[in-house]
Order: C-alpha cells, then structure tokens, then sequence
C-alpha cells in the first residue's frame, strides 16, 4: 500500500483508467464516477494500492432511465474517504458484486437488489433481505405500484 495524499491519488487513477472514470468533488467526498466496466479494477485499486479498507455504504439512486449504485469507502488507518459512483442502464441494471473485496458488500448488495431490483454478478446467496421472499417488485424504484397495478 502506497502512503499518498487524495490528489496524488485521483491523479494516478485518472492517469491509469483514463476516460473510464469521472472525478469531482463536493462538500464532503472525492467523488470517482466510473464505467461499471472497470468498477472492479478501480475497487481493487482503491483497497489495495490506497488503503481503503472500509465499505461503509452502498446505496443507489432511480433517475429513470437508468440507476446510480453509490459507494462510500474509508482508509481507517489514514482517516481518509472517498465515494464511488456508477451509472447502469434500467433496462440492464446489474453490475459486478464486490463481496470478494470486502465482506461487508453482502448484506448491502441484498438490499439494493430487495428494494431496487439491480442484480450483483458473483454475488453468493442474491435473495431477499427486508422483504417477504413472494413480493412482487422492488419498492423504491420510481415505476413501482404497489399490487401491480
């Protein structure tokens, strides 16, 4: 694991994943916007190469058309953070699961997949957590009406 500040981070992935992935910043992230394609590649960067040990969020967003699954990652020991975001078509929505890289993905990736419907490729035991197993649907995407309707 390289001892290195954020910027000389971003800049080195940017430099090795080019225009695979998007950085911005807010208020309170460094954001790294990255094509599901290379999700895993970056992933195993940001743990192994730069220290993020923590997967302390997943989450994802509906706008419609497609979906964004949201990433919040720790380095611990150098108390630093970062949030990973991917963009994944509706009509597709399925993208590689990160359990292999940190544990703490599994019960996550299930919830996402309960109440969203996006699938995790790799996943081991991809079923329901919230919900009853004989639900229809997924409740939090935008199109969901309750009964089927």
């Amino acid at each position: 694991m390289q001892e290195i500040n954020l910027e000389q981070m971003v800049q080195k992935l940017e430099e090795q994943l080019g225009d695979k992935l998007i950085t911005t910043r807010d208020q309170f992230f460094t954001v790294l916007n990255i094509d599901k394609m290379a999700l895993p590649t970056l992933m195993l960067k940001l743990r192994d190469d730069y220290g993020f040990n923590h997967l302390a969020n997943l989450s994802s967003v509906d706008y419609g058309e497609e979906f964004e699954v949201v990433y919040h990652l720790y380095s611990i020991p150098a108390n630093d953070k970062v949030c990973v975001k991917t963009r994944i078509p509706r009509i597709s929505a399925e993208v590689d699961s990160l359990i292999d890289i940190w544990p703490t993905a599994d019960w996550q990736e299930r919830e996402v997949y309960d109440l969203m419907g996006i699938k995790f490729k790799g996943h081991p035991n991809l079923i329901r957590v919230l919900l009853p197993d004989d639900f229809v649907g997924h409740p939090l995407r935008k199109d969901f009406v309750m009964g089927g309707r």
